[in-house]
């Protein structure tokens, strides 16, 4: 009788044990998921003039009707830019 006890005990325990397991594997999943929809969805991709690398609109820098990835590819761009003219 003890044993079966213990074996029942130790049932339960594995059970609510992969129970929360596989709880938290699914709110991580719906966290990863959510955040992935987050970074697409509504932000538009711009590309860089200097380098020509795509990246959010948010991220990006605007000078003079150019998007640019960084102030230093502004900066290379706006002075090539100029010694052209």
């Amino acid at each position: 009788m003890n044993l079966l006890l213990i074996r029942l005990i130790i049932f339960a325990v594995l059970f609510f044990a992969g129970l929360k397991l596989y709880r938290m594997y699914r709110e991580w999943k719906r966290d990863r998921d959510a955040d992935e929809q987050d970074t697409t969805a509504g932000n538009p991709m711009v590309r860089c003039a200097w380098c020509k690398v795509h990246l959010p609109e948010s991220d990006a820098l605007r000078e003079k009707g150019e998007w640019f990835c960084s102030s230093d590819h502004r900066d290379k761009y706006l002075a090539e830019d100029t010694s052209e003219k």
